[in-house]
């Protein structure tokens, strides 16, 4: 009911299939890396991704219950996210997402249910009740800011905190097509660029700015960013998780090494509008070829046919995905609960209080 239509009855495609194959195998030094990857691994990645499309479908839900007004997905992207967080070591190294990459939240320890209350406002959210845009340092996740590109300058400057520590840390976010655009991720990246900050900024080309497609704000390549500033450059496969996670365990290693900053290239495409507002007008300006084209490279799908092709059984991955559908289940009782029980009182406005993610 609340997948994207092409999504609905889904079923891998030959070629896509073989396309998908062939992206990890045609680099020998990421083939490598995939290799190493254990059936653990491998069925953790799936769960993220799994998490990551539930969470916003139950917000997808909530918009058509009324509960919340609108809601910033990521459905269809969920491999960029997942896939760059577990190539990253999540006890020393920092992200910060933006609002359509909440995956990063809960796979960095954030718990699914506070990522949900901070969409109802309560009390018992990560703000307190005061932002949506959640973050909690004490996970490694520096919360986002409306202004998209903004978090450019902030990972910078934190990446600078690790290398004058002389830290193997690395410092990483996602910055969408049309956010490449903004003088915050300009003077942010030229920053990191020329200091050698062990950052890692993941581009992800959403082929769409809003309402701007990317032939209408971008003449050159999207990999001419990497050139222009001086900076290692990896592309990967949107779509493809293990490529993401291989180039990303790439960018990460060179950034550990004093290389860095380095630039992840992904290529993707956001199922829906900019929000659950507008998903029909972006049915209408944008091109069904595009719909059609990424509709049958669903991450998600993709991935269980890789893994059932590699001999994980299909009674393990509905295990897997049982127990996901259990803890969001869970996970929305509870942030409702709050909203019935733990709502800020009015005072609370008025109150003297910093929020920092």
């Amino acid at each position: 009911m609340f997948d994207p239509p092409e999504y609905v009855d889904w079923k891998p495609d030959p070629d896509v299939m073989a396309e998908y194959n062939e992206t990890i195998e045609r680099d020998a030094a990421r083939a490598a890396i995939v290799s190493t990857l254990g059936t653990e691994q491998l069925l953790a990645l799936y769960a993220g991704m799994l998490r990551f499309r539930l969470h916003d479908i139950t917000l997808r839900r909530w918009v058509k219950q009324g509960i919340i007004s609108k809601a910033w997905l990521g459905t269809g992207e969920e491999a960029v996210t997942i896939g760059c967080v577990h190539a990253l070591d999540r006890t020393v190294d920092i992200v910060g997402p933006m609002i359509r990459n909440a995956g990063a939240c809960h796979e960095m320890g954030i718990p699914v249910a506070d990522m949900l209350r901070a969409y109802l406002a309560t009390a018992d959210s990560p703000s307190g009740g005061r932002d949506f845009h959640i973050g909690n340092l004490s996970a490694g996740v520096v919360a986002p800011a409306s202004q998209v590109g903004a978090l450019v300058p902030v990972m910078a400057g934190i990446a600078l905190c690790f290398k004058q520590r002389g830290e193997r840390r690395v410092a990483l976010t996602w910055v969408g097509d049309g956010a490449t655009k903004t003088t915050a991720c300009h003077e942010g990246l030229n920053f990191a660029a020329v200091l050698k900050l062990p950052a890692v900024y993941v581009f992800q080309n959403n082929q769409v700015a809003l309402g701007t497609r990317f032939d209408q704000h971008q003449c050159g390549p999207f990999t001419s960013w990497a050139k222009a500033y001086g900076v290692t450059g990896l592309s990967c496969a949107g779509n493809n998780v293990l490529d993401v996670y291989a180039a990303t365990l790439q960018a990460a290693g060179l950034c550990r090494q004093g290389e860095g900053p380095c630039i992840v290239f992904a290529e993707t495409f956001r199922m829906g509008g900019h929000a659950t507002h507008d998903e029909r007008e972006a049915r209408l300006f944008l091109r069904a070829e595009l719909f059609d084209y990424w509709g049958r490279r669903d991450p998600i799908g993709m991935y269980e046919s890789f893994l059932e092709s590699r001999g994980i059984a299909r009674r393990t991955l509905a295990d897997v995905e049982r127990r996901v559908i259990q803890e969001i289940e869970e996970a929305e009782k509870a942030a409702l609960a709050s909203r019935e029980s733990r709502m800020p009182a009015p005072e609370e406005a008025a109150s003297p209080r910093v929020y920092a993610g």
